[in-house]
């Protein structure tokens, strides 16, 4: 079997997901080989990081046995033995279902989300579940069940959250693809930390089913971490389309997604700001990684500009809280009493509950009404361009743990800082927009990402300038240095 990178330099990459659909195919390297290679990266690499909390070797192993008959039948799908993860907030079959919280039950999901199992039916093998914070409702990946998930560029710090373990799984290379989802930024949150491309696909583009998003605003849509664009656009051609009963639907592209990295097309009209929807101070080297990636994409023959884009608004974070919050009071209400009586949940989500079920109808309502208003404000801006640019996050990943600072006394104080952290990533959730973050810049050795974000159902232009970035900056040439983890933790 190809070496694909030796351990004593850096952590290994993985070939895109078309070169390891050929080699299956040709029979270059086996659907068992491909997963035994993850599972030992998993039992390598999963002690230091904690991306994984469930694995399912020996489901996977028979799984791989009949992708190996499909491919001497000739029968081979795109994705046809290639291992994927899966966030622990998406059910997969026979695998118990823990969205972070103590409060789960672990009664094996009966059946597979529907977007597991349309990776499923493309051919990919699940061979694991990845870390998220409970309920996914924070940026860093840290909980009191599943323990604190750690940044492959550098075990002190967070790898982003909620979607950090799937985050984390692929940039340490144990698997090359994995499924995440995003309520306010929690796959371009990660993405950024990681040093990875997370997309947010448009509203509707893949379907929740059978969940719904918590909230009544379709804050929440699937998708995926990669590093490259190119396995990007295939994931998001073979998951795409609604399921039945789904309160939203996105229109099919005109072409496959991965047709928009067939060619440069027109130039483009980008504008950029490092101003954030929500106050917060902008750290200079996510700043400057917005300039550098301006630079960049100017060399293409763009048209990019600095904008003002007007939509800094004071009470911006407290509307979306107040969403959010009733999302998970309403989660709460569904859980079972613990020993204690109440439902046995973390000292952030009791808090962030308590404030849901102190909203009435009226008033959220009302918050809603606020939020679209003001994404019909912000939509105006794509008349006169095509796709915004931002930074992704305010400043580079936070140390592991500096969420949760002063939360003993205000356990609302994590989502303060969170505000703070993530400022550019919810708005999009809000208007329903694709947003992608993608690797284009390092500072001190840790990934910084930048955000780019298109009009309704346009994932296609994030597409086409992800792959003009990816190859100018060669990102996917950077790795984790192993010797990053002979450093405490």
């Amino acid at each position: 079997m190809r070496d694909w990178g030796r351990m004593d330099s850096m952590l290994p990459g993985w070939p895109s997901l078309g070169e390891l659909s050929q080699m299956v195919r040709a029979g270059t390297v086996s659907p068992t080989e491909l997963v035994s290679m993850s599972y030992s990266r998993i039992a390598l690499l999963n002690p230091l990081v904690n991306a994984f909390v469930a694995t399912c070797e020996e489901r996977a192993q028979t799984e791989a046995g009949r992708a190996e008959a499909r491919v001497r039948r000739g029968d081979a799908r795109p994705l046809e033995g290639i291992p994927v993860a899966i966030k622990d907030n998406a059910a997969v079959e026979g695998m118990p279902l823990t969205e972070g919280s103590r409060s789960s039950s672990l009664e094996p999901a009966a059946s597979d989300a529907e977007v597991v199992a349309r990776l499923r039916r493309a051919g990919a093998i699940v061979v694991g579940k990845t870390n998220l914070p409970e309920f996914g409702s924070l940026p860093v990946t840290e909980s009191e069940l599943l323990g604190a998930c750690r940044n492959p560029w550098d075990p002190s710090l967070t790898p982003g959250g909620s979607s950090g373990g799937s985050a984390a799984a692929v940039a340490a290379g144990m698997v090359p693809v994995a499924h995440g989802n995003d309520g306010g930024g929690s796959l371009r949150i990660p993405a950024s930390c990681c040093g990875v491309l997370g997309l947010k696909p448009a509203r509707g583009r893949i379907s929740l089913s059978p969940s719904p998003d918590g909230t009544g605003m379709g804050l929440v849509t699937p998708g995926f971490l990669t590093t490259r664009t190119a396995d990007m656009a295939l994931l998001l051609d073979l998951t795409s389309g609604p399921a039945p009963g789904d309160p939203y639907h996105a229109p099919r592209p005109r072409l496959p997604f991965a047709a928009a990295l067939a060619n440069d097309g027109p130039s483009l009209r980008i504008g950029w700001t490092t101003k954030p929807p929500v106050e917060a101070a902008v750290a200079p080297a996510c700043a400057a990684a917005v300039e550098d990636a301006a630079r960049i994409l100017a060399g293409h023959g763009h048209r990019v500009a600095e904008i003002d884009p007007g939509w800094t608004r004071d009470w911006l974070a407290e509307e979306f809280r107040r969403v959010w919050a009733a999302g998970i009071s309403a989660t709460v209400l569904g859980l079972a009493d613990g020993p204690s009586g109440t439902p046995d949940i973390e000292a952030h989500i009791a808090a962030l509950a308590n404030l849901g079920a102190e909203i009435s109808a009226g008033e959220l309502l009302m918050s809603e009404a606020r939020l679209q208003l003001h994404a019909r404000e912000v939509a105006a801006l794509w008349r006169d361009w095509d796709v915004i640019m931002t930074p992704t996050l305010a400043s580079p990943p936070l140390r592991v743990g500096e969420l949760f600072e002063g939360s003993v006394a205000n356990p609302l104080e994590p989502m303060a800082r969170a505000d703070r952290f993530t400022p550019f990533t919810p708005l999009f959730n809000v208007t329903g927009q694709p947003a992608l973050s993608t690797p284009t810049s390092w500072a001190d050795g840790i990934p910084i990402g930048v955000q780019l974000a298109a009009g309704p159902y346009r994932e296609d232009l994030l597409l086409r300038l992800s792959i003009q970035l990816e190859h100018s900056t060669r990102w996917i040439a950077r790795r984790p240095p192993a010797r990053s983890w002979n450093q405490s933790t």
